[in-house]
């Protein structure tokens, strides 16, 4: 390193002890810098693991990074030390001095040998040259190192905060799944038998690829904060476990489901029993209505009745085998299907026995129609009127006649109805009598 002249005017003592004690407060800052890199949990793991993909590539590069920052640290620690030797010579530092203390520590007077090893992979860095040597001022050196650092410890922060957050929460999500997967074999969801296990095979599948993967290349698994420069700006990316582990969370809601049966199994049977008991006692009421509507009333259209299906009972069989043999998760699909089944069943029914029994409705309506009618002629005083009383016993007769013609009978009720009407409305009229009769019996 020779000294070719001083940049610019030459500096004076004052400037010089300014300048030495700035760089010496650099040189502290640089080197706690260095040794907490050096000491970082992360680059501890990143020199120990088997790393693949972007991950492999980045810390290539950073590794090349961090040595040629050493080599940076200790060409600049030797100028540094050059220099407080040439000052440490004299109390009062001669001109001869003060020109060469101002070359040191404002000309390119740093000289830092390149290594093919260190700048392989630093080519943006250091101009893409392929030169020796290069040759730095002490300013310059340290923006150097400061931008080695700034990418250093950006993908030594990024790589170790993906490796603290996402396997031990896979790690987390994994023992979770093994205790539902041990839930789920004792109530015999087995992969190949019911959904949720396949879907815990699935799982299984996914978090033990997913946290290979994160070991392996933890950069694959790091969004950036948009607009972020600073070092380790982002977060993990969750995407893949907040997905296994909302499937997860599904597969123990269906466990549940079937746990839940397992507890209510016997109950909901019972129920199921009785609710098609008594669909099968309304279908028979309404099979014996039929007949009781085909005797009693005539030219009428009654519909036919339906026998109860086999098929649910058959069904109920085969969920009273699947409780004795404990296979859960074959009856909660089962029973839940039967129950709304069985609802439809008892509902049609119903419905049946409805329809059946109309005729007989709508001639009790008629009966109590025509002596509704019967009681209001009798307060009009009108019981003794022979058109009326011609046509109740005429329209009675036809509905308490067996089998009864509903449309015949309600045509005799509506004339016995409209000729009612009519003795309502006409005038009465008084006797007239002559003088003997309103002088009384004693005239």
């Amino acid at each position: 390193m020779g000294v070719t002249g001083p940049p610019g005017p030459v500096m004076d003592r004052d400037e010089v002890d300014r300048a030495l004690a700035r760089l010496g407060a650099e040189h502290e800052a640089i080197e706690t810098s260095l040794l907490a890199l050096q000491d970082h949990a992360g680059r501890r793991l990143l020199e120990g693991a088997e790393l693949t993909g972007t991950t492999k590539e980045r810390w290539a590069s950073t590794d090349a990074s961090i040595t040629l920052l050493w080599a940076y640290f200790d060409a600049y620690t030797d100028a540094f030390h050059a220099a407080q030797s040439i000052r440490s010579r004299r109390r009062w530092s001669s001109r001869e001095d003060l020109v060469e203390l101002t070359e040191l520590l404002r000309g390119e007077s740093v000289t830092v040998a390149g290594s093919t090893a260190a700048t392989a992979n630093m080519p943006t860095l250091t101009g893409g040259s392929s030169k020796l040597s290069h040759q730095f001022s002490l300013s310059g050196l340290v923006d150097e190192m400061n931008d080695l650092y700034a990418n250093s410890l950006d993908m030594v922060v990024t790589s170790d905060a993906v490796w603290s957050a996402l396997p031990a929460r896979i790690d987390l999500l994994a023992a979770e799944l093994q205790r539902t997967r041990q839930l789920a074999h004792s109530v015999g969801v087995r992969p190949g038998e019911h959904p949720a296990g396949d879907d815990l095979e699935r799982i299984t599948s996914t978090l033990t690829e997913l946290r290979e993967r994160v070991i392996s290349d933890p950069l694959a698994y790091w969004v950036r904060a948009q607009g972020s420069s600073a070092p380790g700006g982002g977060r993990p990316d969750t995407t893949v476990y907040d997905r296994e582990a909302r499937a997860l969370e599904d597969v123990r809601r269906e466990i549940d489901a079937v746990l839940t049966v397992r507890q209510d199994a016997e109950a909901r049977l019972v129920k199921l029993r009785d609710v098609l008991s008594r669909a099968d006692r309304t279908l028979a009421e309404a099979r014996t209505a039929r007949g009781e509507v085909l005797a009693k009333i005539a030219a009428t259209e009654v519909p036919a009745v339906g026998g109860p299906p086999t098929v649910l009972q058959e069904q109920l069989s085969t969920a009273a085998e699947y409780r004795r043999h404990a296979q859960w998760h074959r009856l909660s699909p089962l029973l839940e299907s039967l129950e709304q089944k069985a609802e439809d069943e008892l509902l049609r029914a119903r419905e049946s026995l409805t329809a059946v029994t109309q005729p007989l409705a709508v001639r009790a309506e008629l009966r109590g129609r025509l002596d509704a009618y019967k009681a209001k002629v009798a307060r009009h005083g009108l019981a003794e009127d022979p058109l009326l009383i011609e046509r109740y016993d005429a329209a009675r007769r036809m509905l308490w006649s067996a089998p009864c013609d509903l449309r015949v009978a309600e045509q005799a009720v509506l004339r016995y109805q409209h000729a009612a009407a009519e003795q309502f409305n006409a005038p009465r009229t008084q006797p007239q009598g002559g003088p003997e009769d309103q002088r009384g019996p004693g005239a």
